[in-house]
């Protein structure tokens, strides 16, 4: 790793999830915050926390994805919404660009992103084309001047009306599938980019998530990542590093669940219970750690990281609903740990592929000849 050690990422993020998150994680778990909370990228900036992927030439630590991991473990822990923030800015909204863009757009993008000046979002779901990424429909029409315009609606982006640049996934052929999709760097400010209001979720109520409308959007055709026709590619990437990120969210979650539940005096007797959500928690936190290390040495990880998607966030919803039992009836309130954490816990099990993809993952990986 040739950027700032693991062991300081894992101090800087441990301190900035119980000095700055902390105190605010039970309001942003009620969505009481009218205002994007900004503030959250820009404190976890000034601890160098934002551009953990991001190489140093371009204003990163290069510190690789074990520590990116740590420091969504360790916000997801406090607050879920907090974590989905950070880790879409700094996984799948940033990474493309290290990954796939040429040198003009790192010097343009990264640097910004990686100092946490610009918030980034990551839009490939539609409505109609959720697990089946393939079948999305927004269109982009090269023009003579080699520009493109973007014309669609994506569903479910996390961080849209606040992000500044978006990777968006869209259609630059007129044939079905993945090979005639395209990926480009799409910023906020361009005429015809119309975030619409965020939703009202059953949980991560502190995150924005949102339609992202493109409406005749011009984009230069510079702005394109990796070349036309690459877009699927750029984005089933994106999706596998950012499957650790939401692995270990899930196990904040989870953690943060066992937290409220051993706090919980009446929980005390129920001690076979509590030593499975440790169990499911621990090896929670194996399985993403392990693909993350896979990641970090350039070795194939697609298989673990879906594995430990779908371990992890499916143990957070069973240690979470755990919690929820043992903390009865203190836990049947809004606003207790326990329940935040089960309405949490549900999304993880959704995007970035839902866990179902992830079993078709694997199979295809076991039965491979």
């Amino acid at each position: 790793m040739a950027g700032v050690s693991r062991d300081a990422v894992l101090v800087a993020a441990e301190g900035f999830a119980r000095e700055v998150i902390r105190p605010r994680a039970q309001r942003m778990a009620r969505g009481d915050d009218v205002h994007f909370p900004r503030d959250i990228l820009e404190e976890a900036a000034k601890r160098g926390l934002t551009g953990l992927l991001v190489p140093r030439e371009y204003g990163g630590t290069d510190a690789g994805h074990v520590a990116f991991a740590h420091l969504i473990e360790a916000v997801a822990r406090e607050c879920a919404s907090s974590a989905v923030i950070l880790d879409v800015h700094v996984s799948v909204a940033t990474e493309p660009i290290v990954i796939f863009g040429n040198e003009e757009q790192k010097r343009r993008y990264l640097p910004r992103l990686a100092t946490g000046e610009w918030l980034g979002a990551f839009a490939l779901t539609e409505a109609g084309s959720g697990s089946d990424a393939a079948a999305l429909r927004t269109t982009a029409t090269r023009n003579a001047d080699g520009s493109y315009i973007l014309n669609g609606s994506k569903a479910f982006i996390t961080n849209a009306g606040a992000a500044d640049v978006y990777v968006v996934m869209a259609r630059t052929g007129h044939t079905p599938g993945a090979g005639s999709i395209s990926a480009f760097l799409v910023e906020a400010s361009t005429p015809g980019v119309k975030p619409q209001p965020p939703l009202h979720k059953m949980g991560l109520r502190g995150s924005w998530t949102a339609e992202l409308v493109l409406d005749d959007v011009v984009v230069p055709g510079q702005n394109m990542l990796a070349g036309e026709g690459q877009g699927f590619h750029v984005a089933m990437s994106s999706l596998d590093s950012g499957r650790i990120g939401i692995s270990a969210q899930a196990t904040g979650i989870a953690q943060g669940a066992l937290d409220a539940a051993t706090a919980h005096r009446a929980a005390h007797q129920f001690t076979s219970t509590l030593a499975d959500m440790d169990a499911l928690t621990a090896a929670s936190r194996a399985l993403y750690r392990h693909a993350a290390e896979m990641c970090d040495a350039q070795q194939p990880f697609t298989r673990e990281a879906a594995a430990a998607k779908l371990y992890a966030t499916d143990a957070a919803m069973q240690v979470a609903h755990q919690a929820v039992e043992l903390c009865a009836p203190d836990s049947q309130s809004e606003d207790h740990p326990a329940a935040i954490r089960v309405r949490d816990a549900k999304a993880c099990q959704i995007y970035e592929g839902t866990n179902q993809v992830q079993r078709i993952v694997l199979a295809r990986h076991l039965l491979k000849t």
